[in-house]
């Protein structure tokens, strides 16, 4: 997701992360259980890494220096502000697919002027390519995801198309309401109210979802490209009809929440949106997460607000609007879809009018915001087959769903962020325990284990251990919650709220998670932090830094944000507590180590705001992916290659801070356990994007020799359509992907896949 979205909606009295480790410190002998960072202890303990050596020498700030690697031999590649995409040498980068091209026989080829057929977006790739997953299908017709291929296997690549943000550039002369494109247009900010054309709109709404397409290969097996007439291409979209799943005991509860003018049973509701994050199911499906999904729906001025007092609490909880638009007001935070006045019998306009214009939820859409916001499950083998809303998972802001690493006869977790500043990790756990003969059993696999589990929420706790707090009705804290849970099934659809009643621990933007395969320990990317919730005095052990970015871009508090991880009790993953610590503190290298460049990073691998994490299972590299907002005048965003460690093998020493806080300088010295110091042996920048971009989601291929890369909202600054100076990536010639999309003016969002020279692994 961009960077520069960051809703708060999360005013609950929980303590938050930092106030957790406030208490840590206060006691010496608690300190020694917070260490955290990539430190020696687990480097033999890869089985997939080649072998590591090296001596352990006396490093900065008295922290013992890393081993050093012949994991990663590519040489790091440089920052750069430039408008294209920077690979090492010995690599090729390609683009797969871009926004707009085709993926069915007798679609026109892309115009990339603004003029295709609206409808026609409902067979083209979506926009803003994000979380990416690969699917191998056998002569069976089952999809084995990524744990298993077969020469001759069919490869389906799924990518999120996550937002339309950019929209102006898919018009002819950008949108009518706010008409000139030097007016961005911004669903996280506001744009001029005014009617919008359902051409525009229609557009704009088929751009968002799901884009399934089987990939072509060279001569030596290697993907390079995809076939736009393939049978298993295939768009899920804001209006594909889908399932609607849950716990057999509580459907009906569910299925009455969901109740609307397009569906009065409930049963079903229609389409996905913002999809960020992405997570693949050991029986081969995938699931993509419905992250910021609340500014979409909205209240016109003079329509009549619901008064369901429930309703409107949960509204107010996930920054849904909860009153009409004021009949003053020159501005609104949606997309305007609801006000296009064209004739509209599937009411696909009128859906996003969340007002009680009807005289119950069946007439209208008040409910429509019930229906998204979780994890939904797509089988690529099937393209006739009906996606499930996977409501047992919880609903909230989700970002990645990353699956445990399954274990015959026992269940399965996967963990999920909520993708906010104070918002929450969560955990949800199979009832059915893991039978590896459910491999390709689609959606039907899907239902056996995704609608019957426990839902959990992370309390981080100040010994360095956490616990799992189940988020169930019987639990007395739900009971007694204000907003007067009445089943199972609200605290489902009502997640948030539950687990502010349970006491959940406030994180810094949790995004993407992911699991190091090796061990089973889980990652996430705590993406950043402003001055509101870091100062000096406000710091820990967890969260020890408060500072200005030394950039002159004005942002203070952590901008430049941090990774998590930690290990369950047992490495089960029933476990209902943890140990954890700090992976990795993002930095620009000329940052003072005492107090922000703690990792002591270098400029082959310093980086800002940490956004998409994937370990390899071929390799066992850690690849950090960045969407950042501090570090874009030294260079765009980037991918990075890691070799992790494990919980708690890092070292201590004192972090100095100071800040101009309300006036005055505050200062703070604060003894600390905090991440090892990394050296380019153990990270590397491995790509950097074009100007504008977010790098984002990845996958590779089972043998490890080509990932896919996501590079998302390309030129995002642009004021014009041909706007050199902020980019028009890949349309320009010189753009670092073969120069196949080189023949036009305007940017477009993409996949690209790159492969090593040699036809070796990817970072070895």
């Amino acid at each position: 997701m961009s960077d520069t979205f960051d809703p708060i909606d999360n005013h609950s009295n929980n303590e938050h992360f930092q106030q957790v480790l406030d208490k840590a410190l206060s006691s010496p002998s608690r300190r020694d259980v917070l260490r955290g960072g990539l430190g020696l202890a687990s480097l033999f303990a890869l089985p997939m890494l080649p072998g590591c050596g090296g001596t352990t020498t006396t490093s900065v700030n008295g922290l013992p220096a890393l081993a050093s690697s012949s994991l990663m031999k590519f040489t790091p590649v440089a920052k750069s502000i430039m408008d294209f995409v920077s690979v090492p040498v010995g690599y090729t980068a390609r683009v797969m697919h871009a926004t707009g091209d085709t993926i069915k026989a007798g679609v026109a080829a892309y115009s990339n002027a603004g003029t295709d057929d609206a409808e026609s977006w409902a067979n083209r790739v979506g926009d803003q390519h994000d979380g990416t997953e690969i699917f191998y299908i056998g002569s069976d017709g089952k999809s084995k995801g990524s744990y298993s291929y077969a020469p001759g296997d069919k490869i389906v690549i799924a990518v999120n198309n996550e937002s339309s943000a950019e929209a102006h550039f898919f018009h002819p002369t950008g949108q009518t309401s706010g008409s000139a494109i030097g007016k961005k247009f911004d669903q996280f900010g506001s744009w001029p109210l005014g009617v919008r054309p359902a051409s525009e709109a229609i557009k704009e709404i088929l751009m968002h979802g799901v884009t399934l397409v089987e990939a072509t290969v060279d001569g030596a097996g290697r993907p390079n490209g995809y076939n736009a007439t393939s049978a298993l291409n295939r768009k899920i979209t804001p209006e594909t009809v889908m399932n609607v799943t849950g716990p057999a005991a509580e459907l009906a509860n569910l299925k009455a929440m969901m109740v609307t003018k397009f569906d009065t049973t409930g049963a079903t509701t229609r389409g996905t949106l913002n999809n960020c994050g992405t997570g693949i199911t050991p029986w081969g499906t995938l699931i993509t997460c419905e992250e910021n999904w609340a500014t979409y729906f909205t209240m016109p001025a003079g329509s009549t607000v619901p008064t369901d007092t429930k309703l409107i609490a949960s509204r107010t909880r996930y920054g849904v609007q909860t009153t009409a638009t004021s009949s003053t007001a020159t501005t609104s935070r949606t997309q305007g879809w609801h006000t296009v006045t064209d004739a509209d019998p599937t009411s696909r306009f009128a859906r996003w009018n969340v007002s009680a214009s009807g005289a119950t939820a069946a007439a209208d859409f008040r409910n429509e915001p019930h229906t998204f916001g979780y994890n939904l499950e797509i089988d690529p083998a099937n393209p006739s087959s009906v996606p499930a809303k996977r409501m047992a998972m919880g609903r909230f802001a989700h970002e990645a769903s990353v699956c445990s690493i399954p274990v015959v006869g026992q269940p399965l977790a996967f963990y999920m962020g909520c993708d906010s500043r104070n918002e929450y990790i969560y955990k949800f756990v199979t009832t059915k325990n893991w039978d590896p003969a459910d491999i390709g059993g689609g959606i039907a696999a899907g239902d056996k284990y995704l609608t019957e589990g426990k839902l959990y929420v992370a309390k981080f706790n100040s010994t360095g251990k956490g616990e799992w707090l189940e988020l169930t009705f019987s639990n007395a804290s739900i009971k007694a919650a204000s907003f007067g849970f009445s089943n199972q099934a609200e605290v489902l659809v009502h997640t948030r709220l539950a687990a502010d009643a349970v006491g959940a621990t406030k994180m810094d933007r949790p995004e993407w998670g992911a699991v190091n395969h090796a061990n089973g320990e889980v990652y996430f990317a705590l993406t950043n932090n402003n001055s509101s919730n870091r100062t000096p005095g406000k710091t820990d052990a967890a969260n020890p830094r408060a500072y200005k970015d030394n950039d002159g871009k004005g942002s203070e508090g952590n901008p430049n944000g941090h990774i998590i991880r930690f290990k369950e009790t047992g490495s089960m993953a029933t476990a209902t507590t943890f140990t954890w610590d700090i992976f990795l503190f993002g930095a620009e290298e000329d940052a003072p180590v005492s107090s922000v460049n703690i990792s002591g990073l270098t400029s082959a691998n310093s980086f800002s705001s940490p956004d998409g994490l994937w370990f390899s299972k071929s390799t066992g590299i850690c690849w950090i992916q960045t969407d950042d907002g501090a570090f874009t005048d030294e260079t765009n965003c980037m991918l990075l290659a890691a070799v992790p460690g494990s919980v708690g093998d890092g070292g201590a020493f004192t972090v100095t801070n100071t800040m101009t806080v309300s006036g005055a300088e505050k200062k703070e010295d604060q003894a600390t356990f905090v991440g090892g110091i990394l050296g380019e042996s153990r990270l590397r920048r491995f790509l950097v994007g074009p100007k504008g971009a977010e790098v984002t989601g990845i996958t590779e291929t089972a043998d490890g020799k080509a990932i896919f890369v996501g590079i998302q909202h390309p030129g995002e600054n642009a004021t014009a359509y041909n706007d050199d100076k902020n980019g028009v990536w890949p349309t320009n010639a010189d753009n670092g992907v073969g120069g196949k999309y080189g023949a036009g003016t305007r940017p477009r969002s993409a996949t690209i896949i790159i492969t090593k020279d040699d036809g070796g692994k990817i970072g070895l």
